[in-house]
């Protein structure tokens, strides 16, 4: 039976008919996860890629175009950057300055080396998958920019997952669990400034664009460190507030973001350097205010984001020459991080014990490798195959976490208070 109701109405009821659906799969596929021992986005990242053409769309009648049709994808997509946004913010304010105050030396060169490699690394694979993949929707991509995003990429460890996992064993606070987590705060902080340059070189036309988003981009640093960061500090002394402040917070958070993507640099680096400068104390009234309500809105909207992304990934459009590539995503991402992390980790005197869960905690990919692959793909730096396949490695390195911690490093009391360190504050 046809409806009678008129087409823009019906596009957007079918919206949020696919919202509930969204909702509903996510949580059942991360219940699983969670069940199975994975981390909750596991799970979501899966249901995203189920629902999409890999899984769903396979089914009799074009399953995927019928639930998500492509009249109600735009809004999907402008519905999950809502949460997306958000979320970056949440990343940026994430960084605490005390985590590498401790053992700094370590923690500084644990990263630095972990980044150094996986993105030597994945710039010499670039190379090789270049002519395969340097033309994408008829534009050709500069072998720079592919190069350039192709090493950022391999060089993420996800920082939330990270702190969940450490969490979730009970970990955070030995002498690995803090300098993963350090490391991984710098390897964010490193690799977002890494993709702010592939960013200006894919979206610069010629050189005089190129000069034009580097000056603007310096002009925002500028702006952000010497103007918002102290005018952010009067405010939150000021408004009393809770709704006030969350309102303030979110309005820079969304300007921040049209910011960064009137320069050239995409939106998300808006949201991570809004967070970065926002002030962090009064801890508790600014959990009250802000990180809770931000961290609920994210709880409904980042599972949207998750489908946007599974509707562009099709593992049933791999052919065997991808699949050969694909083994080679993972061996590399898996080698730069792992060796990277573990020799700087023996390097600095850490029992070779712990400088291999060192090097397994930082091959951490999940939701923030999700991210970045969708600023490639909004940049014209990635063509589909390539995404999915860069999808496939971001659940391969954080799926494989949990096993190899649990061969490696038991969930033992004794054994973690015997490597206890002080603690150190770790959000995540």
């Amino acid at each position: 039976m046809k409806s009678i109701a008129p087409a823009a109405e019906l596009t957007v009821a079918t919206v949020l008919a696919d919202i509930a659906i969204v909702l509903v799969v996510g949580y059942v596929f991360g219940r699983a996860a969670r069940r199975l021992g994975q981390p909750v986005v596991v799970g979501e990242i899966l249901a995203g890629i189920a629902l999409g053409p890999s899984l769903l769309g396979l089914l009799p009648g074009d399953l995927t175009s019928a639930v998500f049709p492509p009249a109600g994808r735009p809004y999907l997509s402008a519905i999950s950057q809502v949460g997306l946004l958000l979320f970056m913010f949440l990343i940026g304010w994430e960084f605490d300055r005390r985590l590498v105050a401790r053992r700094k030396s370590l923690t500084v060169s644990v990263s630095v080396c972990s980044i150094a490699l996986a993105f030597g690394l994945g710039v010499g694979l670039a190379a090789l998958l270049y002519d395969r993949h340097a033309t994408v929707a008829g534009r050709h991509v500069p072998f720079t920019a592919f190069a350039l995003f192709i090493g950022a990429a391999m060089s993420i460890t996800a920082f939330p997952v990270l702190a969940r996992i450490l969490r979730d064993r009970r970990i955070a606070h030995t002498e690995v669990g803090v300098l993963a987590l350090a490391s991984a705060a710098i390897d964010d902080v490193l690799a977002w400034c890494i993709l702010a340059v592939v960013a200006m070189v894919a979206t610069a036309r010629d050189p005089g664009d190129l000069i034009q988003v580097v000056a603007l981009s310096a002009l925002y640093v500028t702006a952000m460190t010497a103007v918002v960061r102290p005018a952010l500090a009067r405010l939150v002394r000021r408004v009393e507030s809770a709704p006030a402040l969350a309102v303030i917070t979110a309005s820079g958070v969304f300007l921040s973001s049209y910011a960064t993507t009137w320069i050239g640099i995409h939106a998300v680096f808006g949201a991570f350097a809004f967070g970065f400068v926002m002030p962090r104390e009064p801890v508790e009234r600014l959990t009250q205010a802000v990180r809770r309500p931000f961290e609920n809105i994210g709880l409904l909207l980042m599972p949207v984001f998750f489908i946007v992304t599974g509707l562009s990934v099709d593992i049933s459009g791999l052919t065997v020459t991808n699949a050969v590539e694909l083994a080679a995503i993972v061996l590399v991402a898996c080698a730069g991080k792992m060796l990277g992390a573990t020799g700087a980790g023996r390097a600095f005197g850490l029992p070779w014990s712990d400088a291999r869960r060192l090097g397994v905690l930082m091959n951490t990919r999940g939701l923030t490798e999700l991210i970045v692959l969708n600023v490639g793909v909004s940049l014209g730096v990635l063509d589909t195959p390539m995404f999915t396949m860069m999808v496939i490695m971001a659940l391969v390195t954080t799926a494989m976490a949990g096993p190899l911690l649990s061969r490696r490093w038991p969930d033992s009391g004794d054994e973690i208070a015997a490597r206890a360190a002080e603690p150190v504050a770790a959000r995540g």
